[in-house]
């Protein structure tokens, strides 16, 4: 049985369009791959806490006596990662604040980015652990960012979990796109109606065909 890992990060409840996204996705992945088990996660909800000194005791040598707050954020680390590692397809809602991914994101992203989980270093530079997977990111923006070169500029959004999930090493990065929501409700319809073709469209392809596709 397939495994889907569903998560949130939107900080907007009811009002997310991230998260009414990520729900179409889900069913819509439901409806064409029938027995997939599906998990959630809501980082808004149940945010693991920012990488400190106490936190970073994953990445301590074996063996190293740590504390009792270093164990528990450990645990913590542990269960994320495991989760992670056991979907085999992971559905993210993205939403663009201030250019960038919400916080309790890379928080997440953070705890899974682990040497010897994720990925390796070689002397040929780092490798990524995690292939196999298919990433289904609903990227959700208030302005639009994609049709000028200035606005890609501007967007530290798509292109990081791009990059940080290509760093893991997945090449099956899908997105589905909703820009232009703050502008007006004809250009949020649009938006809307054009991101509801592309979860059709995404979720009816094969997992792990490399692919990067976009709503317009």
């Amino acid at each position: 049985m397939s495994k889907l890992l569903h998560i949130d990060s939107s900080i907007l409840g009811g009002n997310s369009v991230s998260r009414q996204l990520t729900a179409q996705i889900v069913a819509s992945w439901r409806a064409s791959h029938p027995g997939v088990e599906v998990s959630y996660l809501d980082l808004a909800a149940d945010t693991p806490s920012h990488l400190s000194a106490e936190s970073l005791g994953f990445r301590l040598p074996a063996g190293t006596d740590l504390s009792a707050v270093q164990q528990r954020e450990n645990a913590v680390s542990e269960a994320l990662v495991a989760q992670f590692l056991a979907a085999d397809v992971i559905v993210v809602g993205a939403p663009l604040y201030n250019f960038a991914i919400p916080s309790q994101l890379k928080a997440w992203i953070d705890r899974v980015a682990q040497v010897g989980r994720t990925f390796k270093y070689t002397e040929k530079g780092p490798v990524g652990l995690a292939g196999g997977k298919t990433v289904i990111v609903a990227s959700t923006r208030g302005g639009v960012y994609s049709t000028s070169d200035a606005g890609k500029d501007m967007e530290h959004q798509e292109s990081y979990l791009q990059t940080v999930f290509g760093f893991f090493g997945i090449t099956d990065v899908r997105f589905v796109r909703a820009e232009g929501l703050a502008m007006g409700e004809a250009a949020k319809a649009d938006a809307l109606a054009a991101a509801e073709l592309e979860i059709t469209a995404q979720t009816r392809t094969a997992a792990n065909q490399p692919q990067v596709t976009v709503a317009a």
